[in-house]
């Protein structure tokens, strides 16, 4: 049960904690909380220092791969590319600094190429 300073989740029942307290309760609520893991799963588990361990490994893996393939002789067999660093939804990083990053996005919704700025979603989550 959500609970600060003596007080629970039916205090919005009875009117004693307001809509607005409770959203800014639930937003801000620490990374190991039950609500985050319900909500995002492993991923809640995974800070940004997590992430950009994850990107590193990654690149150095790709950097040394490519340094193997380029100085191998010629007539020897190429070389297996590195596998990522396994992300908390099961997926790579999908590298939206990649080339494709652009052509991506146009993939995954055809109406983010044509949209000058961020839609109405974005600036709701962004906001809040």
């Amino acid at each position: 049960m959500l609970r600060y300073y003596g007080k629970d989740l039916l205090d919005w029942h009875r009117g004693e904690l307001s809509s607005r307290r409770l959203h800014v309760l639930v937003k801000h609520l620490p990374r190991e909380s039950s609500v985050n893991r319900e909500l995002f799963g492993e991923a809640a588990d995974w800070s940004v220092t997590d992430h950009l361990l994850a990107a590193t490994v990654d690149h150095l893996a790709a950097a040394n791969w490519m340094f193997a393939s380029v100085n191998s002789e010629e007539d020897a067999e190429p070389l297996e590319a590195p596998e990522p660093v396994p992300r908390p939804n099961g997926t790579p990083d999908s590298g939206a600094d990649g080339p494709d990053a652009d052509a991506a996005d146009a993939d995954a919704d055809p109406s983010a190429a044509a949209a000058p700025g961020p839609s109405p979603q974005q600036l709701v989550r962004f906001f809040g």
